[in-house]
């Protein structure tokens, strides 16, 4: 436990030693995995092409889980900095065995296509034109909990278009957060343990670790600084009765469950 005197020696200050990275690679991990374990029950030629669209956040970490056995993986997307996310520790270490494009019209290219676009993402008329062994797409939806986010939701007209031999839906939920993307349920799980830390008995105030990163990736485009940011302890807790974080961390992540359907 990470503990230090506050502003006087009777008032302590408690820092998690699950930084903010931490976060997003659990909740990224068990989206990978699902993925995994699912292709992993078709018995897949390791040499399968394996298409991946879009990057942000599910997206790579899939294709760095896939990377681990399977060797002809390509990752799509419009943005081309998000390449650097390769290199990083998000979504696991650091790979150079997956290829990355930004070329639209390779997304038809593979044997194996995995839509992580959500939201105004790959459209009904493009989904049309796959002819696939597999097709997987990632829900964007969590809780359905939210009558104009179910609206907007056009994955299953999507699905239905695909013509593929076996067909998939990632779906991730667990913390009654509207939408299933990795910063929603990240910033979800911080929500829900700031108002748990400050009703614990003898807790001043508490803090994490979060900003609107998505301005740092897309605005700023600045992979480096967003990797910096989010590389810190994500809690601070002001408290007379130092108390473990991270246990209380990881039982909320574990709220949150990835499954194929």
């Amino acid at each position: 436990m990470n503990v230090d005197t506050g502003i006087t020696s009777e008032v302590f200050t408690i820092k998690s030693e699950t930084k903010l990275i931490d976060i997003f690679n659990r909740i990224i991990d068990k989206k990978s995995k699902a993925v995994f374990d699912y292709i992993e029950s078709l018995n897949f030629n390791e040499n399968k092409r394996i298409i991946v669209i879009g990057t942000y956040f599910t997206g790579v970490g899939i294709v760095k889980r896939l990377s681990e056995k399977y060797k002809n993986i390509l990752l799509i997307d419009i943005y081309p900095h998000l390449e650097e996310l390769l290199h990083t520790d998000l979504g696991g270490g650091p790979i150079n065995n997956v290829d990355f494009s930004t070329d639209l019209n390779l997304i038809y290219s593979g044997d194996v296509v995995i839509d992580t676009t959500g939201f105004g993402g790959i459209n009904v008329e493009q989904s049309s034109k796959f002819d696939v062994d597999t097709f997987i797409i990632e829900d964007p939806v969590a809780e359905d909990n939210d009558e104009l986010l179910a609206e907007k939701n056009n994955i299953h007209e999507r699905l239905d278009v695909v013509k593929a031999k076996d067909k998939a839906i990632i779906k991730t939920k667990g913390i009654n957060t509207k939408t299933s993307g990795t910063m929603t349920l990240t910033i979800g799980a911080l929500t829900n343990l700031l108002n748990s830390f400050i009703e614990k008995e003898g807790v001043l105030y508490c803090a994490c670790e979060m900003g609107f990163y998505e301005e740092v990736i897309f605005k700023e485009m600045n992979i480096e600084k967003f990797i910096e940011l989010t590389s810190v302890n994500a809690f601070k807790v002001s408290t007379i009765k130092p108390f473990d974080l991270d246990e209380l961390i990881a039982e909320e992540i574990s709220k949150i469950t990835s499954e194929m359907i």
